[in-house]
């Protein structure tokens, strides 16, 4: 089973930064494809960004060139870098893991593991 804990959320102005990270625990890290989720108040969980063992990393419109999504293989982490922040960015902020089959990993319903889920505030 594998469990992903997400940490490193919390309250910062706009233009400032923040770093996620999510510990990955219970199976081999390199099987998966990692992704980032948002959701924002009222709104539906949408994708942010994700890494794949095979592709370069893939982005949201809405945070590429701000966000940077990397591992870190001796800590079995996944990191979101997020720069340039802004009162939209708002969230909570989910950690999550496909299994072995995936395809683009731009999806939801492709991703079989989630965290519990970090706030994100920042204010204006």
């Amino acid at each position: 089973q594998v469990q992903l804990v997400e940490s490193g959320g919390g309250l910062v102005q706009a233009g400032g930064s923040l770093r996620l990270s999510c510990a990955v625990s219970g199976r081999a890290f390199s099987s998966y494809a990692m992704g980032w989720f948002r959701q924002a108040p009222g709104k539906e969980r949408r994708f942010v960004a994700r890494f794949t063992w095979n592709s370069s990393p893939y982005y949201a419109d809405s945070v590429k060139g701000r966000f940077t999504i990397s591992r870190d293989n001796a800590k079995n982490t996944v990191d979101l870098q997020m720069n340039s922040l802004k009162p939209e960015d708002t969230a909570v902020y989910y950690c999550a893991a496909t299994g072995p089959d995936y395809t683009s990993a731009r999806y939801e319903y492709e991703y079989e593991y989630w965290g519990q889920g970090t706030q994100v505030t920042v204010s204006s």
